[in-house]
């Protein structure tokens, strides 16, 4: 059976789409049948993806509001296979208010698809919302990307608020799957103390690989392609690359040399 990632922070620009993409992509290239899963109104994972959110006839947003089955909306990609969005989703949260079990909408529609693949991965929107309460609903864990900055610790301590909310009260079985730090300089005393901080807290779920600031990181989304594709050799896709690796092991997954 598949595993759900929700890939979530409340704090914007941590790197949380970057981390979803090129995870994607990544795992893909580790022979993983995996899914990306955009839960983002903006639809910035979709377009780095390669795909063109101008053209999707049936997204994340035709899924969520039971108008499309979800094996039917899948996008085939050469980085994996995606759930597309566009700015239609931003439409969901108003309609679905009054849904019943509006909590669980994304869960249902896409518990189809558990079963055909090995990870299922969402990019969650960057705030508390009725599209982020249904992916940690739908998700099985949360990875974390943190960024090695001050503010990132505010940030995180609101997060795990919510995730002991959702865990409580919407869904029990939900853990933590990781915390990343992205963006890492190791050359700066402020990085250093951040992930001590981040280590102290969250122990053995940190992963050992850390994303470093990779000029090609930033470079690849505007060219439809997950790092890894758009320039392998680069210490930023080395670093999804491994951080992939890391990941499947932890799942007991692994199955490539």
């Amino acid at each position: 059976m598949g595993k759900i990632i929700a890939v979530a922070n409340q704090k914007g620009g941590v790197g949380k789409t970057t981390t979803a993409v090129n995870l994607t992509g990544a795992l893909k290239l580790l022979n993983k049948k995996v899914l990306l899963c955009d839960s983002d109104p903006q639809g910035n994972a979709t377009g780095a993806m390669g795909i063109d959110k101008s053209r999707v006839k049936a997204g994340t947003y035709d899924v969520m509001i039971g108008r499309t089955a979800a094996k039917d909306a899948v996008i085939k990609t050469k980085y994996g296979d995606v759930l597309a969005s566009n700015r239609e989703l931003s439409g969901a949260g108003i309609e679905l208010v009054d849904a019943e079990d509006r909590e669980y909408v994304l869960k249902n529609a896409i518990a189809e698809l558990k079963n055909e693949y090995d990870y299922i991965i969402i990019d969650c929107p960057p705030s508390l919302e009725l599209l982020t309460l249904n992916a940690l609903c739908a998700a099985d864990t949360i990875l974390i990307p943190v960024q090695c900055e001050y503010f990132a610790l505010e940030g995180l301590a609101d997060l795990m608020s919510t995730v002991r909310l959702i865990k409580r009260r919407l869904n029990p079985e939900i853990s933590i799957e990781g915390v990343v730090l992205t963006m890492y300089d190791g050359r700066t005393n402020l990085c250093l103390q951040v992930a001590g901080e981040v280590k102290k807290y969250f122990k053995d779920k940190v992963y050992k690989t850390v994303i470093p600031r990779n000029v090609r990181l930033s470079e690849a989304p505007s060219h439809g392609k997950p790092v890894t594709a758009y320039n392998f050799g680069s210490r930023g896709a080395q670093a999804y690359l491994a951080l992939a690796k890391e990941l499947d092991e932890r799942n007991g997954r692994k199955e490539w040399s």
